[in-house]
């Protein structure tokens, strides 16, 4: 009796996002359903709200290790393990929407695919997108993890990186996690240090964007170049 209640109820969900789409599903719903495929024999509606109590939001569950999720959740390894990829899929998906080679013409083309790269990531992290001479990306590569008082490293890599990969021209981007979107002094120096450092091979910097959650600062947009 109680595996045909949860058949129906599941049924029931599923038969809604068919019809609807998960766009109006609350968060607890949009992780039940989740469930449903790790999880075949129990009541996943508990479980999402038990696990969303325990990490407070969709995101810093997802972000969180396997092992982290299953500890602190009581769920199957195999379960957190599903949970764990979303980052990674959600970021996949977005390089495959812009192809292989993006045309970043304007900041605020090179805003929104800076902020693809920054899917999943909870630390601050640092990259350089690669341009050729018509401004479509050649690579985008991580070149440090950390803070950007840690900055004295990022010349020569990002010389070395920009050479290895034949750009005419760099955007460079760096995230603020859970922080403001304004540049700091740091983040300010470390730009005219990379363009003094490229400027003897003749690589400009176009660009430098942060981002902060859903949103980007452009140094271009507001004269910081």
């Amino acid at each position: 009796m109680e595996k045909n209640l949860h058949n129906g109820h599941r049924n029931r969900v599923k038969t809604r996002f068919l019809n609807e789409g998960m766009d109006h599903f609350d968060d607890h719903q949009v992780l039940e359903m989740l469930l449903f495929y790790s999880i075949p024999r129990k009541d996943t509606n508990e479980i999402a709200h038990k696990m969303l109590k325990e990490f407070g939001s969709l995101a810093t569950l997802f972000e969180s290790s396997p092992e982290e999720i299953s500890q602190r959740s009581g769920v199957s390894l195999n379960a957190s393990i599903l949970l764990s990829m979303i980052p990674s899929l959600s970021k996949r998906y977005s390089k495959a929407r812009w192809g292989d080679k993006p045309l970043l013409n304007s900041s605020s083309k090179a805003g929104e695919f800076a902020k693809t790269l920054f899917t999943g990531y909870i630390y601050e992290a640092f990259f350089i997108i690669c341009l050729d001479t018509q401004n479509k990306v050649r690579h985008s590569a991580l070149v440090h993890e950390g803070t950007i008082n840690e900055a004295p490293v990022y010349p020569r890599l990002i010389v070395e990186t920009a050479l290895r990969h034949q750009a005419n021209s760099i955007i460079l981007s760096h995230n603020h996690p859970g922080g403001s979107l304004r540049p700091s002094r740091a983040d300010i120096e470390v730009t005219d240090r990379i363009s003094s450092a490229l400027e003897p091979i003749s690589i400009k910097v176009v660009d430098h964007i942060i981002v902060a959650g859903d949103s980007y600062y452009s140094f271009a947009e507001n004269g910081n170049l």
